[in-house]
């Protein structure tokens, strides 16, 4: 995807979602009608790699966007909460530093917002005095952080050179903006970052609720059930604890007692099979009487129980306690 493509609407939105990371995106989704969910969705799996300069240009523009609607002083609040959540304190406080100030048409404003460090590897076969030139016309916070990336000779040099830089004529700055431009632009496509598609989906959908993150799913699958499938494929959901071996739900069965009377009123009967099966009588002769002892009780309720459930079978899988099979890639021979 190149970052300088118009996006529309929704992929804009998708991008900015896969920026913001699933746990923020989980909750801005919800706010969305079922069907822009849905479309969302479709977006952010369709980008598959998105480039830092494009991840930046999104929350820049929604950034300005925020400014727009509230006064000077709560954007520039809202701004600074948005950014710290999404982007490094020293990222964040550049971009906002940008937002306040523009700075694209100024002398190498294009390097403004891109990596310290690849923007040293970029510049490092200068000269020094060509490198002195460029950072004399960054913002103080980025030319520091891209001179300490220097080897230390190199470092020196150049900041000798800062301190008694001259005037520049302008088409000598031409010139050299035009050679960076050209290998920032070869860096930044070797240098992409692997960033939404099914993955970042389904860490989406996992940081939601039980019934929000069903209908997500029945509403892909009403679109696109072939991407629907995909999606399940790579999802842990409650129903799929009966699909563990035993050894893994006996494991679980340890972790999740409280919870599962609460959370088996809505379970399949082959789940319950599957979970009575790894229990001795008495354990299970309990859960059954707390589960009669009941009376009626919120879906949502049941609901947080077995998503407090999935949550607690993806945190011991990914401490390799239990085993959660993805298909045939996870098929041992």
């Amino acid at each position: 995807m190149s970052d300088d493509v118009v996006l529309s609407g929704r992929r804009k939105v998708a991008a900015l979602l896969i920026s913001l990371g699933a746990e923020q995106a989980s909750k801005i989704l919800r706010s969305f009608s079922e069907s822009d969910v849905e479309a969302i969705t479709r977006e952010i799996v369709r980008i598959e790699r998105l480039p830092d300069a494009l991840r930046e240009r999104v929350m820049r523009e929604a950034l300005e966007g925020a400014q727009e609607q509230r006064s000077t002083s709560a954007g520039t609040e809202f701004a600074r909460q948005l950014l710290g959540r999404a982007l490094p304190s020293n990222k964040a406080a550049d971009m906002l530093a940008r937002a306040a100030a523009p700075r694209r048409n100024k002398p190498f404003g294009f390097m403004v917002g891109l990596d310290p460090d690849q923007l040293a590897a970029a510049l490092e076969q200068e000269h020094p005095q060509t490198i002195a030139l460029v950072l004399s016309h960054l913002p103080h916070e980025l030319s520091g952080r891209m001179l300490v990336a220097f080897p230390p000779e190199l470092r020196a040099d150049i900041t000798s050179r800062l301190a008694v830089i001259a005037p520049t004529d302008p088409e000598r700055i031409r010139e050299v903006e035009s050679v960076l431009r050209k290998r920032i632009a070869v860096l930044g496509q070797q240098g992409l970052t692997k960033a939404g598609g099914i993955e970042h989906v389904v860490a989406m959908l996992g940081t939601m609720d039980s019934g929000s993150e069903r209908a997500i799913l029945d509403a892909l699958a009403e679109k696109d059930p072939l991407l629907a499938e995909q999606v399940r494929k790579n999802m842990f959901l409650f129903e799929d604890i009966r699909s563990l071996d035993d050894k893994s739900i006996r494991r679980l069965l340890t972790e999740i007692r409280t919870d599962l009377p609460l959370a088996l009123r809505s379970a399949s009967d082959d789940l319950k099979q599957r979970i009575y099966a790894n229990m001795s009588s008495r354990a299970r002769q309990q859960i059954e009487d707390e589960m009669s002892l009941h009376g009626p009780t919120r879906v949502r309720d049941v609901e947080d129980a077995q998503h407090r459930i999935v949550e607690t079978a993806r945190a011991l899988a990914e401490k390799e306690e239990i085993f959660i099979s993805r298909g045939r890639e996870d098929i041992v021979i």
